[in-house]
């Protein structure tokens, strides 16, 4: 059963400028620390890939902010929250420390999906409610 949805669009124009007004600092606040280093490095080889993959990340954690229903409020916080891929390519959220432990006595499971074009990032995540897991009874044999 559907928890939850959010989406997110972030104009990349402004995370530039955030990074130019606060440097490094804004991506540190965003990111999670393997999200960081991937940041890093997509920003030594092409600045703008690493201004791209922040926009993504930034629109990511909102929409999945808004798919829980908590915003960005305790224990959602922007690191606690890490958009993975899967070796496909296809981004997973992570959880981390207290929102992690809230997310699975929750039973959630979330769906998540981000894109950019040349002005703006977007993202799209569904949450569920995972079923409980009922165990048939096991009957003796005769």
């Amino acid at each position: 059963m559907i928890y939850g949805i959010g989406t997110d669009i972030c104009d990349i124009r402004r995370i530039k400028a955030s990074l130019e007004r606060h440097g490094e600092r804004f991506a540190a606040k965003v990111l999670s620390d393997a999200e960081l280093a991937t940041w890093k490095a997509r920003s030594a080889r092409w600045p703008e890939r690493g201004v791209r993959y922040l926009a993504t990340r930034f629109s990511a954690k909102e929409a999945f902010s808004k798919a829980i229903g908590l915003g960005m409020r305790m224990p959602m916080t922007w690191r606690l929250c890490e958009i993975g891929k899967l070796p496909s390519g296809q981004p997973v959220i992570v959880l981390h420390g207290g929102l992690k432990d809230w997310f699975e006595a929750k039973n959630l499971s979330a769906h998540i999906t981000v894109t950019d074009e040349s002005e703006y990032a977007a993202s799209f995540c569904v949450v569920e409610t995972l079923a409980p897991v009922v165990l048939a009874p096991v009957k003796a044999p005769p």
